[in-house]
């Protein structure tokens, strides 16, 4: 069988992808961050243009079930910029819903994102091509197990990856003991975000070996002690041979953090984080990074 990606615009070779932004956001509404959200299609389409005038080849949108992803238009944003787009199925957090939403979810889940990567999401005909869940701050909670066990189960009947939301980096081994350990998904199958928020370099490490795909997602956020430490972190890796486990993205979650706002946003990613790695781990690491290694850990021999 031939992997593909499956991009909103139908499956594509891995070697098509490009440099990729593994983790980022095109759309998104949230409770969580009112009056901030991702919604103008005009920005977006913006956005995407300043990102393949830094040599952006594809973006991970990592917006899940719920929360605003307009797949009905990422195909025409995808066609216009030239950039390939990947869109996400899955279930966030338990605060970004309403209760009323995660209870017509019971005893469906899996069959949601099934449904969402092999039919398409709702009546866009757009197909999802990974699962997107959360954990929580150092715990997985009962929300946490029921929408991972339904990525599980998604994966199972796909060959889908799982990306993982790790809050504030923490939970990365408690994520691989369920995913792997009790549910039977292949290490290389699963991508914990947010590995940079949490500069444990240990777990990193221990992540690493099991045969999970780290993403060093969200730069210019320096709360999230995100920028100046992740060359170190990343540096680390590379040095112990976990090269090919290393992605980037840059997860941008609020209208005023796009570039055409004024904030990082997309482009940011390769105009400055790529050249501040660049000196760190050497010109052929980040380029692995941004290209390669994407195209691997989301392409999938589709069931």
């Amino acid at each position: 069988m031939v992997s593909t990606l499956r991009t909103v615009l139908g499956d594509v070779l891995p070697e098509q992808l490009g440099v990729c932004d593994a983790h980022d956001h095109l759309f998104l509404s949230t409770p969580l961050l009112p009056g901030q959200g991702l919604r103008d299609a005009a920005a977006a389409r913006a956005e995407l243009a300043a990102f393949r005038a830094q040599g952006g080849g594809g973006v991970m949108q990592w917006t899940p079930y719920g929360l605003g992803r307009r797949a009905a238009d990422l195909p025409a944003l995808a066609r216009e910029s030239g950039v390939h787009v990947v869109a996400a199925t899955g279930l966030h957090q338990a605060g970004h819903y309403g209760e009323g939403t995660l209870e017509r979810l019971r005893g469906r889940l899996a069959e949601v994102f099934v449904a969402e990567l092999t039919e398409g999401i709702g009546a866009s005909g757009v197909r999802a091509g990974f699962v997107k869940v959360a954990a929580g701050f150092h715990a997985l909670d009962a929300h946490a197990r029921w929408t991972m066990a339904a990525a599980a189960e998604a994966h199972h009947a796909t060959g889908a990856p799982v990306a993982v939301h790790l809050e504030l980096g923490t939970g990365a081994l408690d994520v691989l003991d369920l995913l792997c350990g009790e549910l039977g998904m292949p290490p290389d199958r699963v991508i914990l975000g947010h590995l940079n928020r949490s500069p444990d370099f240990v777990v990193h490490h221990q992540a690493a070996e099991a045969g999970a795909y780290l993403a060093f997602d969200g730069p210019s956020r320096a709360h999230h002690a995100t920028d100046w430490r992740m060359p170190n972190a990343v540096r680390a890796l590379a040095e112990a041979g976990f090269t090919d486990r290393l992605l980037l993205g840059g997860d941008t979650t609020t209208a005023g953090a796009r570039s055409v706002s004024g904030g990082p946003g997309m482009p940011y990613l390769l105009r400055r984080v790529r050249p501040r790695l660049e000196m760190a781990v050497g010109v052929q690491v980040v380029e692995r990074m941004l290209t390669e290694n994407p195209a691997r850990a989301f392409s999938v021999e589709w069931h």
